[in-house]
């Protein structure tokens, strides 16, 4: 963990329950006069110190020993336009497309997505939030939906696709918008719309599921 998320990180007492408590004494064995980062929701670009100054038998008392604006984010910026899969299948490359820096993900529905599926922000919101409290990560990825690809294209004109054809990713391409699809890929009516938009491949052999193919992506562009 490099910092933990509190409601009242920056104010001079810190008053610690509940899981938290139970993660910092009982898992971290975190004792009196250590020294630990909190960073608030409201305003993650502040980092403040606090020292462990008294352990009761359900809560934990910190001091603020000083606050500063430490910011962790990384160079480029990288919105991806992921066509909705499985939500089991976004949970499992969440956190690792949060480490990578993903800054935004805009889910929609094309035409070879399952309709049951739907995305569940709360859930995403919360995976992002604990990501970021173990990579450190000042700013909280965000999330969209998109009812069609030719809505997405029409608000993102200089988006990038993920398809087979010939071209190749390249080590130094650099944008920032990029569409990727489904599971079965794009149909011949996505096709046709997304004619004029430049279109890459990885370079592998291998058929690759959406969810790797996002996760392979990032951290071409922003590795």
């Amino acid at each position: 963990m490099i910092y933990l998320l509190h409601a009242d990180a920056g104010k001079e007492y810190l008053r610690i329950k509940g899981e938290d408590f139970k993660y910092l004494i009982k898992v971290r064995r975190h004792a009196v006069n250590d020294v630990i980062a909190f960073r608030n929701k409201k305003n993650l670009q502040i980092l403040s110190h606090y020292k462990l100054k008294n352990i009761a038998p359900r809560e934990a008392l910190f001091q603020l020993q000083s606050s500063e604006v430490a910011i962790i984010q990384t160079e480029k910026s990288l919105h991806i336009g992921w066509c909705i899969i499985d939500s089991k299948s976004v949970e499992k490359v969440l956190a690792s497309l949060n480490e990578i820096g993903v800054a935004k993900i805009t889910f929609i529905y094309c035409e070879r997505s399952q309709k049951n599926f739907k995305p569940d922000f709360k859930r995403y919101e919360r995976i992002v939030e604990a990501s970021n409290q173990q990579c450190g990560r000042t700013e909280l990825m965000e999330f969209d939906s998109c009812k069609t690809i030719e809505s997405f294209i029409a608000l993102y004109p200089d988006t990038k696709v993920f398809d087979f054809t010939e071209k190749t990713l390249a080590c130094e391409s650099d944008f920032q918008t990029v569409l990727i699809g489904c599971e079965g890929g794009f149909s011949l009516h996505e096709k046709e719309l997304l004619k004029n938009q430049e279109v890459f491949r990885l370079d592998t052999p291998m058929v690759l599921r959406s969810e790797s193919a996002t996760l392979a992506v990032a951290s071409k562009i922003l590795l």
